[in-house]
């Protein structure tokens, strides 16, 4: 299955997405526009999958050490994955021919739905990827009652 993404239609791109409020977009909101007191490195990419038990998001963070990332959740539902990526050390007899390698400050925001159970969140980087998990309640269905017919 292909997954074909406008970038003014991506729900990722915008600081919290809440696809459980409303429209996910904001037409008015640059791609390139973000908090002030952060400076986002575009190719912080995220997916998140839903399943049966959990939210699970998984981050490509290539070269990212797992003490400059950091998971948190804030005002009781909202995931919140950031961290800086090293500039690589320049020497003064070096000579860049090309750079495209991102460096410097990244956050990611996300409002999670009420069946995550934000106390258990569980993170993990491996082989430059995080994967977060956040646990889903049991969604308990309502036993049906039989009603005797009196006739």
């Amino acid at each position: 299955m292909s997954i074909v993404r406008s970038n003014i239609f991506d729900p990722f791109s915008l600081n919290v997405w809440d696809p459980f409020q409303g429209f996910p977009f904001n037409t008015n909101r640059s791609l390139t526009t973000f908090d002030n007191d952060t400076s986002t490195f575009v190719n912080t990419r995220i997916d998140w999958k839903e399943t049966p038990e959990a939210h699970v998001f998984k981050a490509d963070l290539p070269g990212v050490k797992k003490e400059e990332v950091k998971v948190e959740v804030e005002e009781g539902n909202v995931l919140k994955i950031s961290g800086e990526r090293s500039k690589e050390k320049e020497e003064k007899n070096d000579k860049w021919h090309r750079v495209e390698r991102s460096s410097g400050q990244f956050m990611r925001r996300f409002r999670l739905p009420e069946n995550a159970k934000v106390d258990q969140v569980k993170a993990a980087l491996e082989n430059g990827v995080l994967t977060v998990t956040v646990p889903k309640e049991e969604v308990k269905k309502p036993e049906a009652k039989a009603i005797e017919i009196s006739g």
